[in-house]
């Protein structure tokens, strides 16, 4: 039967990021979930972080719902680390950013619940227009980035430790050895090279 509750759909597509974003922390030490893996310090502990404080704004200040409960940093100080939504300090612990996380979706879901689709909210850093803005709208672009930032996870746990996939149920990938990898890799690579002359 075709599912045809259009918030519940939205819902389960923005609770299959959460969940991945979480799962791309399990098994790994301390310093692998925080290890900076490109230029720009992209980490998988600061990944979820940073979402943390994505949701609690979207689905808290932007229809008056105000998270209830305290982010570790100040997003209006001036003089503040403009990435300090994106790492976490030796202070904040795994279990700290990832109970924040959950503690963030509580809320989330709670306003997500409390509002049909078309209730209005403003998102003062937007430009107007497009305020007023939609709970339907925050949902695909609150989505949007949970998902952007959990491909972002994929990419930085492969290169953490090798795990890749969608789900730890279903990797979504063909089942090669590491052998058949390493050929396919060696295939895109001369694919590469060739087209590069």
């Amino acid at each position: 039967m075709a599912e045809t509750d259009p918030k519940a759909t939205l819902v389960r597509y923005l609770q299959q990021g959460r969940d991945a974003m979480l799962w791309k922390l399990d098994g790994l030490g301390e310093y692998a979930i925080r290890r900076p893996m490109t230029p720009t310090g992209t980490n998988l502990l600061g990944l979820v972080k940073h979402l943390a404080g994505v949701e609690s704004e979207y689905f808290g200040a932007v229809f008056g719902r105000p998270f209830p409960g305290t982010l570790p940093w100040d997003p209006d100080d001036p003089d503040g680390d403009p990435n300090v939504d994106f790492w976490a300090t030796a202070g904040e612990s795994r279990e700290y950013i990832t109970g924040l996380y959950r503690e963030v979706w509580a809320h989330a879901d709670a306003t997500i619940s409390a509002l049909p689709l078309d209730a209005e909210g403003h998102v003062p850093w937007w430009p107007t227009p497009p305020n007023p803005v939609t709970l339907h709208t925050i949902l695909v672009h609150v989505i949007a980035e949970v998902q952007r930032h959990a491909g972002h996870a994929d990419i930085v746990r492969e290169l953490a430790d090798g795990v890749a996939g969608l789900r730890p149920a279903v990797s979504n990938l063909p089942d090669l050895d590491a052998a058949r990898w390493e050929k396919y890799r060696a295939q895109v690579e001369q694919a590469a090279r060739e087209a590069a002359g």
